[in-house]
């Protein structure tokens, strides 16, 4: 196999092929990236979605009916507790497009968030300015989009963004990183013609306890639980899994919408869906397998 690492939206890339891709496929992997980020990131002032925290009015993107669509499903089954207009909640705690880290009180985001925002397949329009964060789920989604422009690369195809992964073809094995000893692994599974996607309050974490997994009702970080991962057959659902674990009713989205999870307690239980495939080992060491790092 074939390794192409990089850097891109914060994160760190790893794509595996059969063979080396040529230009014309990492310029096209390089644009949808840039596509996506010059749209949806709240960390560039110039992005779309960061003119719809300043204006309000309309964000054109072929992205905004499927994540959003999925965000309402977040949203309903955790009670509010997953909100994309999260992203001053966040910012009020430090995690701004400075990335200050200097946390004030928090902030609820606004319940009634899919009053603000409408969207079309093809658009979202926010009716007063609303600062969107897709950070739920739209890494995945971008994993989604990049195997799709791989779609023609021959033999085997893993795209992993820093966490998020999805597998075509052949199995690999891949450690489940143990949130508070990067050294060791939960457990391992194997991920063949699926996705793979983790989350951990210990990355993005700062100050005294603060991290990136907020409820949106209080615009606090949660502390019940400290790593989710969840198997998907496509990374935008397995992403956005992976966050709903956090809280209650992730497990019974994802029932409905066929995912397989782990997560862990902060004082270290384990729980698993009934029909996950994962070799759990909560005090092994993961020998000889790739690390699932969390987002």
């Amino acid at each position: 196999m074939a390794t192409w690492r990089f850097d891109a939206i914060g994160t760190r890339w790893e794509i595996e092929t059969a063979a080396d891709l040529d230009e014309s496929d990492r310029a096209a992997v390089t644009d949808e990236i840039a596509r996506f980020d010059r749209e949806w990131s709240r960390f560039r002032t110039d992005s779309d979605v960061a003119r719809l925290g300043r204006e309000g009015g309309t964000l054109v993107s072929a992205d905004a009916g499927v994540m959003l669509d999925a965000y309402r499903d977040l949203s309903a089954a955790t009670d509010g507790a997953v909100n994309p207009l999260v992203a001053d909640s966040l910012a009020a705690l430090g995690y701004d497009a400075e990335y200050s880290l200097v946390a004030g009180e928090p902030v609820r985001a606004p319940a009634t968030w899919d009053e603000r925002v409408s969207w079309t397949d093809a658009a979202a329009t926010a009716s007063a300015p609303s600062l969107i964060d897709v950070g739920a789920l739209g890494k995945g989604r971008l994993v989604d989009l990049i195997m799709a422009v791989l779609a023609d690369a021959p033999g085997d195809l893993v795209v992993d963004a820093g966490g998020d992964m999805r597998v075509r073809g052949g199995a690999v094995r891949v450690g489940l990183e143990h949130p508070y000893d990067p050294t060791k692994a939960i457990g391992v599974v194997e991920v063949r013609d699926q996705a793979l996607c983790a989350s951990a309050v210990n990355r993005r974490a700062w100050g005294d306890g603060l991290h990136h997994v907020l409820d949106a009702r209080t615009g606090i970080p949660v502390r019940t639980w400290a790593a989710t991962w969840a198997l998907a057959p496509d990374a935008m659902r397995a992403d956005a899994v992976a966050t709903a674990l956090f809280f209650d009713g992730g497990p019974a989205l994802a029932e409905r919408w066929g995912v397989e999870w782990v997560r862990m307690t902060t004082d270290g239980r384990v729980q698993r869906s009934p029909g996950c495939p994962a070799e759990i080992f909560v005090a092994g060491g993961g020998h000889g397998v790739r690390p699932a790092h969390q987002n």
